[in-house]
C-alpha cells in the first residue's frame, strides 16, 4: 500500500480521476498520484474528449515543501503550470508520475491545461513561462524608470523603428553624437 506523499497520514487507494483514467487517491487529505503512461494512454484511446472548465471558484491546495516520490522515496521536481499562478505540479521523474494536491486537477481543468497535462513537464512549456516572466518584470522596470507615459511612447517609437524599411539608417541617426557633423 502506498502511503501519501503529501499529508504523510493517508494511504493511496486505486481509482480513476474523474472516472477517466487510473490514480490512486489518498483518504485522508484527497489528493491524486497519477502515472502519465496511464494518462497518455487514456488521453490517446480519447482523442477527441474535452475536458468540461470549471465556472465556479476553485480552491487548489499546493504543498510548498519538497515532496518525495510515493513509489521511489526520491525527491520529486516540481513545475509551473502557467505564467498566471504559483501553482506548482509534481514529478517523479523516475516513474513519471504526477501528483495533484486536492483541488490541483480542478484548477487544471478550469484553466483549459488538463488536455495539456503531460505538457507542463517539457522545456518548451517551462521556458515559455520563464520568458513570460521575464517580460512582465522587465516591463515594470522600464515604467519604473521611465514612466508609464514616456515608456509607451518609446515601444510605439521602437515598434514604428523596428518595421521601417531603413532601420539601420535610422539608428545610426538617433546613435550619433553629432548626425549632421562631416566627421563621423
Amino acid at each position: 500500500m502506498l502511503k501519501c506523499t503529501s499529508c504523510r497520514q493517508g494511504s493511496l487507494t486505486p481509482g480513476y480521476l474523474d472516472m477517466l483514467f487510473p490514480c490512486h487517491t489518498c483518504d485522508h487529505c484527497g489528493g491524486n498520484w497519477v502515472l502519465l503512461k496511464d494518462y497518455l494512454r487514456w488521453k490517446e484511446a480519447n482523442p477527441d474528449y474535452q475536458f468540461e472548465q470549471a465556472t465556479i471558484e476553485v480552491e487548489a491546495e499546493d504543498s510548498k515543501r519538497a515532496m518525495t516520490c510515493p513509489q521511489t522515496g526520491k525527491l520529486m521536481v516540481k513545475y509551473r503550470i502557467s505564467k498566471d499562478t504559483d501553482h506548482r505540479l509534481d514529478l517523479s521523474p523516475d516513474v513519471h508520475g504526477i501528483w495533484l494536491d486536492k483541488g490541483e486537477w480542478d484548477l487544471l481543468k478550469k484553466a483549459g491545461l488538463a488536455g495539456n497535462l503531460n505538457a507542463i513537464f517539457t522545456d518548451p512549456w517551462q521556458r515559455k513561462i520563464r520568458e513570460a516572466n521575464a517580460k512582465e518584470v522587465f516591463e515594470q522596470l522600464y515604467k519604473e524608470q521611465f514612466g508609464d507615459d514616456d515608456y509607451q511612447k518609446l515601444k510605439l517609437t521602437r515598434d514604428w523603428i523596428n518595421q521601417h524599411p531603413k532601420r539601420s539608417d535610422l539608428l545610426a541617426y538617433l546613435v550619433a553624437d553629432d548626425p549632421y557633423s562631416a566627421n563621423r
